[in-house]
């Protein structure tokens, strides 16, 4: 294990590397490991503002974990926020019961990091990587920053291959490449957590990591036990922080998901990352930025939210070693698309998802609307054949919606138009096929033979698709 609070010079940097030639991208280190502190710098409580401990005389950088000592409790870790007036500003990970003014403060590390290894697949964990379900304690492993750096825009090789996912609807209607990151775009109630589930059940990935962010406690053992299922939990990584926890510990929770997502990428691997939900993620970054006394903008959320939404996303996506496929889901507030989260996320990722309340009130699930959903890497990714057939399927859709009203009171004459009478015929068809049981995934191969058959009834008077050459790369 690299010691976290090591500092000195150069030289000790070099040969704390040479004693660890196994640690992934090593010389990303060497930077960090420079810029260390020592650990002999403590300070004093000397109030506490709200859910922020302000603290005398702790000279430390803004994300650094600091130990407040409690006479008759553990000590509280928190994490440096912020400065006012000379004094730092602390995030406490836990409650503050048992501070008092005056009690000790100390460095405990100058930055964040969790441990990981082989063995923390299959495994229940916190925020700071301990686990929390039954197993056995996990060995050390290595220790790598919960703040890293996303892959250099250069060093991102093109995605260009498919991703299968089982589910029917986004494998035929949005299509998923490996590396892409998607939002997925729902109120509450509407099925996220049962998507989650198909998606980590079926997924061609090697590992799958998942954060809970912000979960009602109840739904932890649910989600893990009814939609992952015994198989679905021995491929996966589950990162929990629930919502009765301080915001800095949810903050964390979706910074070690991503950091373990990382670690498994850079030993060559295909990541599925799941999180539920980045809004809740946005949610405590509130809370935290108007404790350090950030001006709130956009509807009560500080500037600091919207340059934390990007440095989250953008560690996802493919690298030289591996790749991590990225799905975010996203809570509309009030079913309003355009809610500033849902609107900034959408502009950061790589297609949207939408679930709606009224394809669900129909009793279809999963409750994709496919018109306003979009993977903007799908032409890149099928043959010209298949994006035929998934154009005529949403022409036969976009039709349907236009003329629902004429359609379901009885006002179309039918063989007034060849468009109109094709979608009213093809429209259970589609219905059927967007549907899919919750135990049920369908193979890629079944699923774009049941795309072709669909899409190719459409009738010779409908525009054509405008297909250009790009053969298809499907994972093996």
């Amino acid at each position: 294990m690299i010691p976290e609070n090591a500092g000195g010079t150069s030289n000790r940097t070099e040969t704390l590397l040479r004693s660890f030639p196994s640690i992934p991208q090593s010389r990303q280190w060497s930077g960090t490991l420079q810029r260390v502190l020592p650990s002999a710098i403590f300070g004093k409580v000397r109030s506490i503002r709200g859910t922020t401990i302000v603290v005398d005389g702790l000279p430390v950088p803004v994300g650094a974990v600091v130990k407040i000592h409690r006479p008759n409790n553990e000590p509280l870790e928190g994490e440096v926020i912020g400065f006012d007036a000379g004094k730092t500003l602390v995030a406490p990970l836990d409650n503050i019961d048992g501070v008092s003014s005056g009690e000790q403060v100390e460095l405990y590390r100058s930055f964040r990091s969790v441990p990981v290894s082989q063995e923390i697949v299959g495994r229940v964990v916190d925020a700071v990587g301990q686990p929390i379900d039954d197993g056995p304690s996990l060995p050390m492993g290595w220790r790598i920053p919960v703040d890293a750096q996303p892959v250099p825009a250069l060093s991102r090789p093109p995605i260009d291959t498919v991703l299968p996912t089982r589910v029917r609807a986004i494998d035929a209607m949005l299509t998923v490449g490996k590396g892409q990151r998607l939002g997925i775009f729902a109120g509450s109630g509407v099925g996220k957590s049962t998507l989650l589930g198909m998606l980590a059940r079926g997924t061609e990935a090697d590992h799958v990591v998942i954060a809970l962010i912000g979960e009602r406690g109840r739904e932890v053992r649910e989600f893990l036990e009814r939609d992952l299922g015994e198989s679905g939990r021995a491929r996966c990584t589950t990162v929990v922080a629930t919502s009765d926890q301080p915001a800095p510990k949810r903050i964390l929770a979706a910074k070690t998901a991503t950091a373990i997502a990382e670690a498994l990428r850079d030993q060559g691997k295909s990541v599925l990352l799941l999180m539920d939900s980045v809004t809740r993620f946005a949610m405590a970054q509130r809370e935290i930025g108007l404790a350090a006394g950030e001006v709130p903008t956009t509807r009560g959320y500080p500037p600091s939210v919207f340059s934390l939404l990007p440095q989250l996303v953008e560690r996802s996506g493919r690298s030289q070693r591996g790749s991590i496929t990225a799905f975010y889901t996203v809570l509309v507030e009030g079913d309003d698309p355009n809610e500033p989260i849902s609107d900034a996320l959408r502009g950061l990722l790589d297609g949207h998802i939408h679930l709606s309340r009224s394809v669900a009130a129909r009793g279809r699930y999963p409750a994709i609307d496919i018109l306003p959903s979009l993977s903007r890497l799908q032409y890149q990714l099928v043959s010209p054949q298949l994006r035929a057939a998934t154009e005529a399927i949403r022409s036969s859709m976009a039709i349907y919606r236009d003329n629902e009203d004429l359609i379901q009171i009885g006002a179309y004459p039918r063989g007034s138009s060849p468009q109109i009478d094709w979608a009213i015929q093809q429209r259970p068809l589609i219905e059927s096929f967007l549907s899919q049981e919750r135990e049920t995934l369908v193979p890629w191969e079944i699923t774009t033979t049941q795309l072709m058959q669909i899409g190719q009834a459409a009738p010779a008077t409908s525009p054509p698709p405008n297909p250009t050459p790009n053969p298809i790369n499907r994972a093996p």
